[in-house]
């Protein structure tokens, strides 16, 4: 999945939530210029109502409802609102005003104002009654005093009130993105040279990044990058000693080939020609050895190539490198044997797994002397396959068992012939098989190699 800037989507996390909350108070700030609206027209009514009321009176026995012009003319608000009333006895009897303008349900009973709406000759109204005593009269009479207005003022203000609180909510939104904005250029600046930093780095240029300009939040980032950087900086090191290695290696045994096969060109003995191509011959076995055992390094490295995943039963996979080897046993008198205690059977790729016994048996061979013992044993427990090797040689000391793993490393003064890639390629299969590799001290004194691997399905 293709991401967007990092600014952006923190634009988005930023000014989205901020513009839903600034949506929610224009939304609560409508309702609230609602209920101001409402609020004045009520009052202005609750005047206009009580105004009227209290000019209704008894004068010679006759009610005199005039209504005062104070009382309709504080509705005058510039918006054209129409005003209309109309004053009643307790009988119901008009005394004054509009006869179908509506009363509300109930019929107002004390002498506080009673709000409703309602709507008259085509117009909604916002209305108030009052239940006043009548003034003058000895009998406790009272009036009911109805006042309605149109809502054109009422809606005007709640317009001039919401898209004021709207403005200033908008002057809030667009200044809080640009200071956001802002903000992330300073914040993100600090990357921005991470990154310019990384990308003027030569290609070879593996140093560490410092990570003192840049916030808590990427150290760790940098951190990373270094500890990477440090790797690619290692398998870049240790690529160049295979390769000067490997070529020091190839060149000692061409260069002696090509000097027992110029020596068999030249000499007239047909015993020294016969020596010479003898060497030449062994020269040839071993340049073929040594090229065989750096491909099969190179397959073995990760990402090499797609590893095979198959059962492996080490038992017969150990049989089958005993019985190819076992030539060379006889050849060097060596005692080579073959002990099954349990079945051990793990999943890998089993070429690559054979080659890596091979390497630990050919070894223990070659470095054992004449007489000795090399002895192969195979066992597995609910966890792990086990693969032993255990030679009567000369061993390795503690000291060096973990130089022998590094490429072309032999213990200093180590007899034969060994190129020192052996235990390399079966460091890198068992860890390709997800196993352990262990170096240890045999029971007749020599080596002992334990490759401990995954059971299958495990």
């Amino acid at each position: 999945m293709r991401m967007d800037s990092l600014r952006l989507q923190l634009l988005r996390w930023l000014l989205l939530p901020l513009a839903g909350l600034v949506a929610v108070n224009v939304f609560t700030s409508w309702r609230q210029a609602s209920a101001t609206a409402d609020l004045v027209t009520d009052r202005t009514l609750d005047a206009s109502v009580r105004a009227i009321a209290e000019d209704v009176r008894i004068d010679r026995g006759v009610i005199d409802a005039i209504v005062p012009p104070v009382a309709l003319e504080m509705f005058d608000t510039g918006h054209r609102d129409r005003v209309f009333y109309r004053v009643d006895t307790a009988a119901g009897r008009l005394l004054t005003g509009y006869p179908d303008l509506p009363l509300p349900e109930p019929p107002p009973q004390a002498s506080a104002p009673v709000h409703f709406t309602g709507s008259y000759r085509g117009s909604d109204l916002r209305l108030a009654a009052l239940s006043y005593p009548l003034v003058g009269a000895t009998d406790g009479a009272r009036v009911t005093v109805v006042v309605g207005v149109t809502l054109a003022g009422h809606a005007a203000m709640v317009r001039e009130l919401w898209v004021g609180n709207f403005g200033q909510q908008l002057i809030l939104l667009v200044a809080a993105g640009v200071l956001v904005i802002i903000g992330l250029g300073r914040g993100l600046a600090p990357l921005m040279r991470l990154r310019e930093a990384v990308m003027e780095k030569g290609r070879d240029d593996l140093s560490p990044l410092p990570d003192h300009a840049v916030q808590s939040e990427l150290r760790p980032l940098v951190a990373a990058l270094n500890t990477y950087m440090g790797r690619v900086a290692g398998q870049m090191a240790a690529q160049r000693r295979f390769v000067a290695n490997a070529a020091h290696q190839l060149r000692t045994p061409l260069a002696l080939l090509s000097t027992q096969v110029a020596f068999a060109r030249r000499t007239g003995e047909a015993a020294e020609r016969a020596e010479a191509l003898a060497g030449a011959e062994e020269s040839t076995r071993r340049l073929a050895r040594l090229a065989a055992q750096l491909l099969t390094l190179s397959r073995a490295e990760p990402g090499s190539r797609r590893p095979r995943d198959e059962d492996i039963d080490l038992a017969q996979s150990a049989r089958q490198v005993l019985e190819g080897l076992a030539y060379l046993a006889v050849e060097r008198d060596i005692d080579l044997g073959l002990d099954v205690n349990a079945p051990a059977v793990t999943r890998g790729d089993g070429a690559m797994m054979r080659e890596a016994v091979v390497n630990l048996v050919e070894n223990a061979l070659r470095y054992t002397p004449k007489g000795g013992t090399v002895t192969v044993t195979v066992e597995g427990t609910a966890e792990e396959a086990v693969l032993v090797v255990e030679d009567s040689g000369p061993g390795i000391p503690p000291e060096e068992r973990d130089k022998v793993f590094e490429r072309f490393y032999r213990v200093p003064g180590t007899p034969g012939e060994g190129s020192g890639i052996g235990l390399s390629i079966v460091r890198e299969v068992v860890d390709g098989a997800g196993g352990r590799l262990l170096l240890g001290t045999a029971a007749a004194g020599g080596l002992r190699v334990e490759m401990r691997l995954p059971v299958a399905g495990g």
